[in-house]
């Protein structure tokens, strides 16, 4: 069911993934490979088929890990990017995209928090049957 409430947690996640995508087009690691690009459209599609697999939970919360994995990734790029980009105090030049992927993480967390309680709940009804 679409209205339980790990799908608002997923969907924030993939929101987190589109406004980084917006905020990362600065963003160049390499010249040749667009990883932010690729990551972003990865865990937006991820995020979606997450939402839409409702049913099968356990497959619900592998897709929340494998984007939970993607992020940290990321934020680890997106970290190292910063560190090697040039700025100072008169002038800075550092963004906010690292904060995207953590708040997308949280997110994932959280909606794995309930996607388990679910499973809980389904299981003590199955044993009541």
């Amino acid at each position: 069911m679409l209205q339980r409430i790990q799908t608002i947690w997923i969907f924030l996640a993939v929101l987190a993934a589109v406004f980084l995508f917006v905020a990362g087009q600065d963003v160049i690691i390499s010249d040749q490979f667009p990883a932010i690009t690729i990551a972003c459209v990865a865990l937006v599609l991820i995020g979606l088929l997450s939402i839409f697999s409702y049913n099968n939970r356990k497959r619900q919360i592998l897709l929340n890990n494998i984007s939970i994995i993607i992020n940290v990734l990321l934020i680890g790029v997106l970290a190292y990017w910063l560190l090697n980009l040039s700025g100072g105090i008169d002038f800075p030049e550092k963004g906010i995209e690292p904060v995207f992927p953590l708040i997308a993480v949280i997110c994932l967390c959280i909606a794995n928090l309930y996607i388990k309680k679910d499973e809980r709940l389904v299981k003590s009804v199955d044993r009541l049957r």
